[in-house]
């Protein structure tokens, strides 16, 4: 699956421009991780693209679970349901996977590979860092770093759905330290902020 066939099933489920944006940052923050866990030499494009579609198409079912009151169906709802079988068919079984292990938590598919635990502890933190450049007087992501990211990372009433335990998974599940995972993560929502619109 190219990238271009994952951008137009994701706008052909979301239609929520921030759901959407949302899903933009976790791209770039997957194809970012990616490029972390793979030594240079092993790097290929498509399999950075593969990641890529992974954090893209993450919350594809998110407004039909939502829609349908299924919201702990969500991950797994677009590969349950006939009716979306002729799209669902279109993902590679890798990122399938990717999708419904991001919410375990309700799926109850675990994450098992690298891709799979990448998308799973980066989805909080998108939204966590995007909620910190809200807060910012000029409410942009270049004018935040990666010390006001974690300075608001362990205030647990700021950005309460923001799941501080996915996100800190990272050095478990990665082995990446939390501040590196962090500064990856705003990095490549920076590199696209007239995407996501920060």
């Amino acid at each position: 699956m190219t990238r271009d066939e994952a951008y137009a099933l994701l706008t052909k489920y979301l239609q929520n421009k921030n759901l959407i944006k949302h899903s933009l940052a976790a791209e770039a923050g997957m194809k970012a991780i990616y490029r972390r866990l793979t030594p240079e030499d092993k790097r290929n494009t498509q399999e950075e693209e593969q990641w890529g579609v992974a954090g893209l198409l993450h919350d594809i079912d998110y407004e039909i679970a939502q829609k349908e009151s299924k919201l702990d169906r969500h991950g797994i709802l677009f590969f349950e349901d006939p009716k979306y079988a002729d799209d669902s068919e279109k993902i590679p079984e890798n990122i399938a996977h990717a999708i419904k292990a991001h919410n375990m938590e309700a799926t109850g598919v675990m994450a098992e590979s690298p891709m799979d635990w990448a998308i799973a502890d980066l989805d909080a933190l998108t939204g966590l860092i995007v909620a910190c450049a809200l807060i910012h007087p000029d409410k942009k992501l270049a004018s935040i770093d990666t010390d006001f990211v974690l300075k608001r990372f362990g205030e647990k009433a700021f950005a309460k759905g923001a799941r501080r335990e996915s996100i800190s998974r990272c050095e478990e599940t990665l082995n990446i330290p939390l501040r590196d995972f962090i500064e990856i993560t705003l990095k490549a929502m920076q590199v696209i902020h007239e995407e996501i619109g920060l």
